[in-house]
């Protein structure tokens, strides 16, 4: 039961070869309705070099070697020199198409195979076909960006062009990966990433049901007691997600063009369901995603991402730089430093508007200075629990009724995993162990275990409530844990080696080798990442990992 990364994959695939491939953008155009009132076309020749297009909006087709291909906003294709094109695209406004023809050179050997061979594998162009993309938006607003910086008379912003490109293409490679690996996937699942990457389309709940493969009727039951939503609300949410995404990183855009871009054909309508799933009307998450919040402890940073805000700035060393920034498609986030003095020289050339902090984690001298320098929104890790800090926090920035809003899709959501759980899991007790280095932590109520004890109501040992009370436990402390009925326990291992080591020690450990989760094959295990935090935002995360880990299990 070992916790799935997206971002894992066979040492053997075909993006190994990554490294030793060099890409260089060399020309890009833009078919826009401004610039071709009847339509862009491209007229039939030989490839000289490789080929990248992106439906930004609109439609259109392109043949290649012959075979017709239908192009559709949100999708992708890319060519190999020497094949024989044609296309003819019709963009619904002004970026409806990017052509960017780019260059490859490589370094070293390509064992057992040349670069063309290469190249054509790792595309997945065998049966030439367009290739979705699982942030439209995102992919969006980097073409945009891309065009202005290669077009600029600036050496220096034409040179970041090329690197953006460079970001471009591993979105594009990322996606391919996740493709490979849609075959594990149950039919419910396919069609929940079916969902993401054809949302910017008329969607029917018929398309979805013949995506899985069963009935209409069927596929609604089944996918509504996974995810807690039916597929329609799943599909608007989504939809709203990807207008965000838009909102924050170009205030520029129209909401008819947004809400076009994201597949609602109807602006009102649009204004009215993004009010409903946000908490807030588009222009009010318009202005707020203008504001410049401020984390100073991790505790903020889950907190104000259940509100949807990313900060301006957090800290460094947080997990942040691996998950948060790939999830919300941002590198807008200034890295605090660890020392009280260089974060406040930061936050001072920042300006923030509002700073979120922890009583317990500052000086009273912190506290003062970063006073001085925007409203201060304080936590304490002493007063109320997870629920009571996102309202703190959301009374704060006057977001209260998104806080809401979300409070009540989290616990629709920990409804729908209650009932989804076999009964024999239900009847089960659980343990739930954070290792540290050498610390074995037992998880209780009052951690993100409550996801388990108190959101999910899965039963806890009987008489553990005196572990709960330490602070830790040490391999010679295991005597502890001797007298639990333990039916299946939880796992999540810090990454270094002192906690590997710790884990190894425990779980060759005589009293552990008794245990009836041991015994009966019932250990989950997961890698700590961001899940150890107690925020609202990663109470959500582990719900998700919740049904990864048992959706299996009887």
């Amino acid at each position: 039961m070992q916790n799935k990364s997206a971002e894992q994959h066979s040492p053997h695939s075909s993006f190994d070869v990554l490294d030793q491939l060099h890409f260089r953008l060399k020309e890009l155009q833009v078919a826009a309705t401004s610039q071709y009132e009847s339509g862009w076309r491209l007229g039939k020749h030989f490839l000289e070099s490789y080929m990248l297009l992106f439906a930004a909006s609109g439609e259109g087709w392109l043949t290649v070697d012959g075979q017709f291909i239908e192009l559709r906003s949100g999708a992708f294709y890319v060519g190999l020199p020497g094949q024989l094109v044609e296309a003819a695209f019709q963009g619904a406004d002004s970026r409806g198409l990017y052509l960017m023809k780019f260059g490859v050179t490589y370094d070293g050997e390509l064992v057992g195979t040349s670069v063309q061979e290469t190249m054509n594998h790792m595309y997945m162009l065998s049966n030439n076909s367009e290739r979705s993309c699982s942030s439209p938006a995102a992919v969006r607003l980097l073409c945009q960006e891309i065009e202005q910086l290669i077009q600029s008379k600036e050496g220096l912003k034409r040179y970041y062009g090329q690197i953006r490109f460079q970001e471009l293409l591993y979105l594009m490679f990322s996606d391919m990966l996740h493709v490979e690996t849609q075959d594990t996937l149950l039919p419910i699942e396919q069609v929940k990433h079916y969902i993401e990457q054809h949302h910017m389309e008329k969607i029917t709940i018929q398309d979805m049901a013949d995506a899985a493969r069963m009935s209409s009727r069927h596929f609604m039951r089944l996918f509504k007691k996974r995810y807690g939503c039916s597929a329609v609300d799943y599909l608007t949410m989504y939809r709203i997600k990807q207008a965000q995404i838009m909102m924050r990183n170009d205030h520029s855009l129209r909401l008819k063009e947004i809400a076009s871009c994201v597949g609602f054909s109807d602006e009102m309508y649009f204004r009215r369901k993004f009010k409903q799933i946000s908490g807030l009307p588009p222009a009010a998450f318009i202005r707020n995603s203008k504001q410049r919040i401020a984390a100073v402890h991790p505790l903020a940073i889950g907190t104000l991402l259940a509100l949807q805000v990313i900060p301006c700035a957090a800290g460094a060393n947080h997990p942040w730089t691996a998950y948060y920034r790939r999830k919300y498609e941002t590198d807008k986030v200034i890295p605090l430093v660890e020392t009280e003095d260089g974060a406040v020289q930061q936050l001072e050339a920042i300006h923030p508007d509002y700073i979120v902090a922890v009583r317990e984690e500052m000086s009273p001298n912190m506290m003062q200075r970063l006073s001085s320098l925007a409203p201060v929104c304080v936590l304490s890790q002493l007063d109320g629990d997870w629920r009571h800090h996102l309202r703190t926090v959301a009374e704060c920035l006057n977001r209260s009724t998104a806080a809401e809003v979300w409070l009540q899709r989290y616990d629709d959501k920990a409804a729908a995993l209650r009932s989804q759980l076999s009964e024999r899991i239900r009847k089960e007790t659980l343990l739930v162990i954070s290792i540290q280095d050498t610390c074995i932590h037992v998880m209780g109520p009052q951690t993100i275990a409550s996801v388990f004890y108190t959101d999910i109501q899965l039963k806890s040992p009987e008489g553990i409530e005196h572990i709960w009370q330490k602070q830790y436990l040490y391999m010679n402390d295991l005597s502890d844990l001797a007298h639990l009925c333990i039916d299946r326990a939880l796992i999540i291992v810090g990454e270094n080696a002192a906690s590997r080591q710790t884990w190894q020690e425990l779980s060759n450990s005589e009293i552990w080798q008794a245990t009836k989760a041991v015994q009966q094959g019932c250990i989950g295990m997961m890698h700590s990442g961001v899940l150890l935090e107690c925020t609202a935002f990663t109470h959500e995360l582990m719900l998700d990992e919740v049904l990864n880990l048992w959706q299996h299990c009887p």
